[in-house]
């Protein structure tokens, strides 16, 4: 039998997905499923917070009944993992975003665009212009994902809200963009930069709303659930996962974490590879006093 905790002993977890709770194949691990099945039918208060939408999540989580909403895209939605309807929505500005998007035309590239024009999700893109771009088109495809879409004319799609710009192509290509988005717009936008786990070399820069953030996202599932008062611990790996950080009780990093977000953190556990998140959560639920 495990130990059962009351409310204000039960930890509210938040997990990252790539590199934190999924294994480098972008999987979760059957013994990962199987554990937190077990402890969600207990009463576990657990959710993720990734860059990733809730299509891309849903192949992966399947199975997983989740009571509390999932953040997706850094927390530019807040969603019901199992409907995928939004229940909040922080999109960019629509000024700025057609700011944004001019600039990134004049720094040489072309972006996905993810928008949402109140009852759906659409992912656009114009061309793939180089192999980076093409393994997240295919990666796409290969998932069935029904928000892609071709369009002759990017322009067009900043009429709906715009959720997300995704610039990918090499370190090199992308130093410049990167430059003048933090030095115009790090008021005003979100900004990240890492390179594909799945695809190495080539890297994403993604822009959000400056609201879109996962501690502001985690802290609204908290007054809304009720959990102001259970315990905060969080599990990530990258730069993504720093503002969650700074807010939580507990801050995990796995092994395999970046050294800035280790820096940071209260515990170090084993990597994603050895299902150090789960492991964790796992023995914190059985041995909770």
């Amino acid at each position: 039998m495990r130990k059962k905790l009351n409310k204000y002993q039960n930890p509210f977890y938040v997990s990252d997905l790539d590199g934190t709770l999924l294994r480098s194949n972008a999987t979760l691990s059957s013994y990962s499923k199987k554990i937190l099945q077990q402890l969600l039918h207990e009463g576990l208060h657990f959710t993720v917070a990734s860059a990733r939408s809730v299509f891309s999540m849903w192949p992966i989580l399947d199975g997983l009944r989740l009571s509390l909403p999932v953040i997706e895209f850094n927390g530019a939605f807040i969603s019901d993992l199992e409907t995928g309807k939004h229940i909040v929505t922080n999109s960019i500005d629509s000024l700025v975003a057609r700011k944004i998007y001019q600039l990134i035309l004049g720094c040489g590239h072309l972006p996905f665009i993810s928008t949402f024009n109140g009852t759906t999700d659409r992912l656009y893109y114009s061309r793939i212009t180089n192999m980076g771009m093409q393994w997240y088109f295919e990666n796409r495809q290969q998932n069935q994902d029904k928000r892609l879409r071709k369009t002759r004319d990017l322009a067009e799609t900043l009429a709906e809200e715009i959720m997300c710009f995704t610039i990918i192509d090499s370190s090199e290509s992308l130093y410049d963009l990167k430059s003048i988005l933090k030095k115009e717009y790090n008021h005003l936008v979100e900004i990240h930069f890492q390179e594909n786990l799945y695809s190495p070399s080539w890297y994403w820069l993604t822009i959000h709303d400056h609201k879109a953030t996962k501690d502001k996202a985690i802290s609204w599932i908290r007054t809304e659930n009720g959990l102001v008062k259970n315990e905060l611990v969080v599990f990530g790996d990258h730069t993504n996962d720093i503002k969650m950080f700074q807010i939580a009780d507990r801050r995990i990093a796995v092994k395999n974490a970046i050294i800035e977000l280790k820096q940071q953190a209260t515990h170090i556990i084993e990597s994603n590879q050895s299902d150090g998140v789960v492991k964790y959560i796992e023995n914190d639920w059985t041995n909770g006093e």
